[in-house]
């Protein structure tokens, strides 16, 4: 008789711990550092910001390298020129994401722009709360977990899994009605494959970090749309044609609107066909 090979569950032929573990560990150290900062935070009415939850996501990533003894740089990418190359490209990358459906409701004569006196007042604070949106949900969707569900399961059902967790996130989002939440889910789920994508071709987080970052300063920091259904002061402000809100994304931002889809769709598909290595 044939003899069955028997399956450690915990420990691979390697004989180091699964990744479905390592990603359990994740999650436990996460809840260990979170649930007593919220109590504190409850305690002294206070909100835990943006910021703190990248240094709280940031730490536990450490410590997961760290017990699995490997470099931290397995995780963002070796912080050298090439990163900070492929950081600029993803945030030209991200600015065109959100300038080319702007431009397409200007040509159209469905979006116009004033100048927001208040914009240059608040533009470095929109700056720092976006860079700390893209830092926590890159580490958090794209960096230890992602990467363990890579090497355990395959590229493509870690990026369904992880971007259907992203576009759970945000299901709570101010605007989630009518035909515009539809168009919302779907640039959302699309819009995690993309940034998933970036960091397969470059094994890096430094261009999904600059495509997420810029694509939202850009829509709101500096256009004046929403950004998931938020309403930040940017450098202008939209003024709007009587058009649907699914041509514009109405309160949500360009992110859910046809022309915001259409750009992610072929973004993602340029980006999914680009050999960044290649030669």
């Amino acid at each position: 008789m044939r003899q069955l090979t028997r399956i450690n569950p915990f420990l691979d032929s390697e004989r180091q711990l699964r990744n479905g573990w390592w990603i359990l560990v994740f999650f436990l150290v996460l809840a260990a550092i979170l649930v007593p900062t919220l109590l504190v935070a409850q305690q002294n009415a206070m909100e835990i910001s943006i910021g703190l939850q990248a240094v709280m996501i940031a730490l536990v990533t450490f410590v997961c390298q760290l017990l699995r003894r490997k470099p931290l740089a397995e995780v963002l990418g070796k912080i050298d020129a090439r990163w900070f190359k492929e950081l600029c490209l993803g945030s030209l990358v991200g600015s065109a994401l959100m300038l080319v459906p702007a431009l397409i409701l200007y040509i159209f004569g469905w979006v116009d722009w004033q100048i927001n006196p208040l914009g240059m007042a608040t533009i470095l604070r929109t700056a720092l709360l976006f860079a700390g949106v893209a830092a926590a949900e890159e580490m958090l969707f794209r960096g230890f977990v992602f990467q363990r569900l890579i090497a355990g399961l395959g590229q493509w059902p870690a990026q369904l899994l992880l971007a259907g967790l992203f576009l759970l996130t945000h299901l709570a989002n101010p605007g989630m009605t009518g035909t515009i939440k539809i168009l919302a889910y779907i640039n959302i789920f699309l819009a995690s494959v993309l940034f998933g994508v970036a960091y397969i071709r470059t094994e890096s987080l430094a261009m999904p970090l600059g495509l997420h970052f810029m694509a939202n300063l850009m829509q709101g920091g500096v256009l004046g749309f929403g950004v998931s259904g938020t309403d930040p002061l940017g450098l202008m402000r939209p003024v709007f044609a009587r058009v649907p809100d699914w041509i514009t994304g109405g309160q949500i931002g360009l992110e859910a609107s046809i022309p915001g889809l259409l750009v992610v769709v072929i973004t993602l598909i340029l980006l999914y066909k680009w050999k960044p290595h290649a030669g």
